[in-house]
């Protein structure tokens, strides 16, 4: 795992609720099931969303019989990425449109303005617990033959990749769904506001998903993710098809599915170069290389994310420190830790020249004079359409996928779906 999907995430800025502590809605389930299988800590307490805990293989296996009615499953995950060295999938929240015959919860959302109007369907919401030592591969042999429905699902598509193996075949991305309809406040939170009539009650940042028993108010907050998804995507896909915009939708979701199915890498020797470590060179350099190792060392053995250990700033500031003399302090420290912090360092200002890190030279070439013209000439079309069809002009394409198309025309096929090639006037 590198250093970048270690921090945290943009997914990040949802999180928790409310509630008391009460029973689990699967409370009562079989003795026979609770022997096989270890169920899981996690407690939910009964409320008005009526949220469901799969934590045994026999509710599970209800779960996939409710998925095989099914041709679309809306999924949001919650993982611990600000409380672990290593994030792992912590949560699964699950929204299943029900089948008479196969399910009798009764309605579990609530649609157009708050209450339940015609349009208003059944659905089944869960949260699978991927930490109570579930086979969770029936569950993910069901997910393939699925349209999956989430929200900016970029983080989700990769986090369910490494902790479930499952790679989705087809999805619908509610937040690039708003945006081709020209929505520019596209959070989940402002999409349940506008078609709903719904305010999200917000939660912490900082919730530590692998926590157990796990409070009420941060399951009701799970449920939420997922609770008005499928509404939502039959909302946005009406809108889609009065605007003739479906397949760009589909266009899109499909490159989303092949971008986070692309592992990100990168060189061994680039993981150090944290923020505000570009101005450093020489000695101050090869400081702070070595506290970096240290820190991951550090943090892997406590089983926390880097920055619980030492803050990059922080880190920087100490290199600089170490390399003209000082010596610098932390009061969190341990005398074992503030050891092997200072040890790191003297051996780091001990090191010969030859073995300091060497910044890599960037070779700036400026663009041509027919690169310019072709990318402003980019840039007004871009401009035009987005006027045209209500559209942010960044979400056609940004200004530096412009410039590298002008550079080379032939890029454009790997930078643009092709609704997008289309509006600009670009061949793959």
């Amino acid at each position: 795992m590198t250093n970048d999907e270690r921090n945290p995430h943009p997914k990040m800025t949802k999180q928790l609720l409310k509630q008391p502590h009460r029973p689990s809605d699967f409370a009562g389930h079989a003795v026979a099931a609770r022997r096989r299988v270890t169920p899981s800590s996690l407690v939910i307490g009964r409320s008005s969303l009526r949220s469901r805990l799969i934590a045994t293989d026999v509710q599970l296996t209800a779960l996939l019989a409710k998925i095989d009615a099914a041709g679309r499953v809306a999924i949001d995950i919650e993982a611990d990425s600000l409380h672990s060295y290593r994030e792992k999938l912590c949560l699964l929240q699950i929204s299943v449109p029900t089948v008479a015959g196969i399910d009798d919860a009764g309605p579990d959302v609530e649609t157009g303005s708050g209450t339940q109007d015609q349009r208003s369907r059944l659905q089944h919401d869960v949260i699978v617990d991927p930490l109570a030592h579930l086979d969770l591969q029936p569950l993910r042999r069901a997910l393939e033959d699925r349209e999956i429905v989430l929200h900016g699902g970029d983080y989700d598509l990769r986090m369910l990749r490494r902790g479930l193996n499952f790679t989705a075949q087809r999805i619908f991305d509610t937040m690039i769904a708003a945006r081709l309809l020209g929505v520019r406040e596209f959070s989940l939170a402002a999409l349940v506001k506008r078609y709903f009539g719904v305010e999200l009650p917000k939660g912490s940042q900082k919730a530590d998903w692998a926590k157990r028993p796990l409070p009420a108010r941060m399951a009701e907050y799970a449920i939420n993710d997922v609770r008005y998804l499928l509404s939502l995507a039959e909302k946005l896909e009406a809108e889609l098809d009065r605007h003739q915009r479906r397949d760009w939708l589909r266009q899109s979701c499909q490159r989303a599915i092949e971008q986070a199915a692309v592992a990100r890498v990168r060189k061994q020797d680039e993981f150090w170069r944290i923020r505000g470590s570009g101005s450093l060179q020489g000695q101050p350099a090869a400081v702070l290389r070595a506290l970096w190792q240290w820190r991951e060392k550090e943090a892997e053995m406590v089983d926390r994310p880097p920055f619980h250990i030492l803050q990059n700033e922080k880190l920087v500031d100490a290199a600089v420190g170490f390399a003209s003399g000082s010596v610098p302090d932390y009061k969190h420290f341990s005398s074992r830790r503030r050891h092997a912090f200072r040890q790191a360092a003297r051996i780091a200002l001990a090191a010969p020249e030859s073995d300091w890190p060497v910044l890599p030279r960037r070779f700036g070439t400026r663009p041509s004079a027919e690169t310019v013209r072709r990318t402003e000439e980019l840039l007004l079309l871009r401009d035009k359409s987005a006027e045209e069809l209500g559209l942010e002009p960044s979400f056609i394409a940004p200004r530096h996928t412009l410039e590298a198309i002008a550079t080379d025309q032939a890029r454009a096929a790997s930078l643009l779906v092709p609704w997008q090639r289309e509006l600009l006037g670009v061949t793959a």
